[in-house]
């Protein structure tokens, strides 16, 4: 009898075990039975040929219309031409060499068959290149035919050296092994009661049933069954984690009456929303609790979440405290300290001359900040006299240490690594309170699976006075004289008294990309999805501010910004655009996130096609700060039928965040939006899908936290603590603890 741990090379064999582990990620008799189809053809069921994705492999159920041999090189070479259909399209399968007579004597028309191989395109039609198959008809030959009758045929997620039909047959043999022994050594993870309450198979019944399906009801009752493994597992992982955290102690910070927070509010020129009112509320209960504040504070861009996290900080420093934001870059970490002491004014001088009473001093700590500097803030911070730092990394070094960390701001946390947080946490004397602001919205089931150890709040309102915003496509490649009135635009937003962004997504071709951390790289969606947009590099900075400002923008002051330059240059040409002396600002992502120029009131994005929606997102919101409304013009030269383009119209047809982060959520795998990149190992959700099993993650998180509740440690449910350890190896559980 196997063990889900059983390594699968003991039952399959060294070499197919070799394959599976090198090309799939399969090792264990486990993750043969969790790898499970992608999707089902019945039998003389055809596959919707039309929809298959280019340049993915791709397995196909199809019926031979045509064969036909056909020669080339003056009759020197031969290749075999066989199209096959599924009664509305059609691909065409292509074999070259001798082989190909072999295969003309069995793709005979009406034969059907799986067809495995990658899709690609050659004179507007689409076809395989000597893709591998296994008949399926009788007549064939083949053992296929009896193999899959009777019953619907699993199609794996497969690849070129293993394809779907030999992990079916792979799969058999370990489910003809737990047959012949009745199942008995599979650990049920849900409890009984659980299970049963809420009518689930037992797990032995859901893998037959997921891969050996007889009806479409077996499906549908498997899947439901193994969505909740992964629910549940990830849940209580994440409820033992909160419940650890309850225990850990943690010094209350209690603003004080008539210092330094009230002082602050005093002098707003400003009222709080509503909602800004609501989320202080929350942090200021959490923070005057004796457990350390887990908190996610998301919220639109531009809805005010630095002012609700300064004034928290401004309240952990009137309860004796210190404060720490980290940003993820210099120009970022730049503005937050340029504001926030714009903010204070005399209240951010404490101890020096002019500075308020209750003053406390913000300093700033960058890594390249020169030597002097860099030992007055590290003086600052360790004997108390700073009560704020904003920095980036640096504030993570060994050599950086505080008289007393309170709190721990984490401003944009999807661009820092779990140990990066966990490092700046640990320099407190005792567990500091901890808050984590996104101005990437996060749909509620990716809130409870991805920070499901942290409370959340959500503002959801902008602050009075900010203005609406106008988004459009530019198709710069079919309608040229669209790119053109572009430029017309920037230059009456700029003769209007206003200024501009232009968005690249490279430096230039003798500096190559943005350095990680100092404006992450767009993702490459367009090689997959775009096949044109790969015939040329993308656009670089430094190339279109030449071009516009000896073209089209011509007079205007151009200026250019990325995280190559030195930080005294970022600095300075930060400075003349947020007081007016640029015209136009033709940057990197560097100023995606925290930039806050109120005169701003256009922003051109070049090749927007290859930005993520939530970055894309995230760029329009650097204008419409102001009065003035605001206008993204989205350049691209992805086709019309695209899903680049389809992926552009999105964005420019809304402003909900929430709803563009469904959009980017559904185009990319559960992996990366569980931190798969943070934590280094595979995503342990395979049949679950954050965005449509709300329902499901919602009542794992409930049953999990009761358990959790009554038993810790799990010691009553020795199989649920079995199954955690193997679901959630060390690597994964450890990222889970740090988060």
């Amino acid at each position: 009898m196997p063990a889900l741990d059983e390594p699968l090379k003991k039952i399959l064999g060294g070499n197919t075990a070799k394959v599976m582990a090198e090309h799939l990620d399969l090792h264990t008799v486990g993750d043969l039975l969790h790898h499970y189809p992608r999707r089902y053809a019945e039998r003389g069921e055809l596959t919707r040929l039309a929809d298959l994705p280019l340049d993915e492999h791709a397995t196909v159920v199809a019926q031979v219309a045509k064969a036909a041999m056909k020669t080339f090189n003056h009759g020197k070479g031969v290749r075999l031409e066989v199209v096959v259909t599924d009664g509305s399209g059609s691909l065409t399968l292509v074999f070259f060499g001798r082989g190909a007579y072999a295969r003309e004597k069995e793709l005979l028309p009406g034969r059907r068959g799986m067809f495995a191989g990658k899709v690609s395109v050659f004179n507007r039609t689409r076809q395989l290149l000597h893709p591998d198959y296994e008949l399926l008809d009788r007549e064939s030959g083949a053992d296929a035919a009896e193999s899959f009758a009777g019953r619907l045929l699993p199609i794996y997620p497969a690849c070129k050296q293993f394809q779907s039909w030999k992990l079916t047959k792979a799969v058999d043999t370990l489910l003809d092994l737990f047959e012949a022994d009745a199942w008995q050594g599979i650990v049920d993870p849900l409890p009984p009661a659980l299970r049963d309450g809420r009518g689930l198979s037992p797990l032995a019944d859901a893998f037959r049933k997921v891969h050996r399906p007889a009806s479409k009801a077996d499906i549908e009752d498997a899947r439901a069954r193994l969505k909740w493994d992964e629910a549940f597992v990830l849940q209580v992982a994440l409820a033992r984690r909160r419940h650890t955290d309850a225990q850990l102690p943690a010094v209350a910070r209690k603003p004080v009456a008539g210092g330094l927070l009230d002082a602050f509010d005093a002098k707003l020129p400003f009222t709080l929303t509503d909602g800004q009112r609501t989320v202080s509320a929350e942090i200021f209960d959490d923070l005057a609790t004796e457990h350390p504040m887990h908190r996610l504070l998301q919220g639109e861009v531009g809805s005010g979440k630095t002012m609700v996290a300064l004034r928290a900080m401004l309240g952990v420093v009137d309860a004796g405290g210190q404060a720490a934001m980290l940003a993820p870059t210099e120009v970022l970490a730049q503005q937050h300290h340029r504001s926030i002491t714009e903010m204070m004014g005399e209240l951010a001088e404490g101890g020096m001359l002019g500075g308020a009473e209750q003053g406390t001093k913000v300093v700033l700590l960058t890594g390249s900040m020169g030597a002097a500097a860099r030992r007055h803030a590290l003086l600052d911070l360790v004997t108390g006299e700073a009560g704020i730092v904003i920095g980036t990394h640096a504030l993570i070094e060994d050599k950086v240490q505080f008289h007393d960390l309170g709190l721990v701001v984490v401003d944009e946390q999807h661009r820092f690594g779990v140990e990066q947080r966990d490092a700046l946490r640990s320099k407190g004397k005792q567990p500091p309170h901890l808050l984590v602001m996104t101005a990437t919205p996060i749909p509620r089931t990716v809130a409870m699976t991805v920070f499901g150890d942290l409370e959340t709040s959500v503002l959801d309102q902008l602050p009075a006075g900010r203005s609406p915003i106008a988004t459009h496509v530019v198709p710069a490649k079919d309608k040229p004289h669209f790119l053109a009135r572009t430029w017309e635009r920037v230059r009456e937003e700029v003769e209007g008294g206003h200024q501009a962004y232009v968005v690249c997504p490279r430096i230039g071709d003798t500096l190559g990309d943005e350095p990680q951390g100092e404006g992450d790289t767009p993702k490459k969606k367009a090689a997959a999805e775009e096949p044109e947009a790969e015939k040329r590099p993308p656009l670089a900075v430094l190339d279109i501010a030449e071009q516009l400002a000896k073209g089209p923008l011509g007079g205007l002051r151009v200026e250019v910004l990325h995280g190559r330059m030195q930080p005294e240059a970022k600095d300075d040409v930060m400075r003349r655009f947020a007081a007016g002396e640029v015209d136009v600002l033709v940057a990197t992502t560097v100023i995606e996130v925290g930039v806050n120029v109120p005169n701003s009131t256009v922003m051109v994005i070049m090749d927007a096609d290859r930005f993520g929606v939530s970055q894309l997102h995230q760029l329009r919101g650097r204008v419409g700060r102001g009065s003035a409304p605001g206008l993204c013009l989205l350049v691209s030269e992805a086709s019309e039928a695209s899903p680049a383009r389809a992926r552009l119209t999105a964005v420019a047809g809304t402003l909900d965040g929430f709803e563009l982060s469904r959009i980017d959520l559904e185009q990319r795998r559960e992996g990366d939006v569980l931190g798969q990149a943070q934590s280094g190992v595979r995503s342990s959700l395979r049949m679950l899908t954050v965005i449509d099993d709300e329902e499901v993650i919602a009542a794992a998180r409930e049953e999990a936290t009761a358990i959790v509740t009554a038993d810790p440690e799990l010691e009553r449910l020795p199989e649920l603590r079995t199954a955690l350890d193997a679901l959630l190896d060390k690597e994964r559980e450890r990222y889970l603890d740090k988060g």
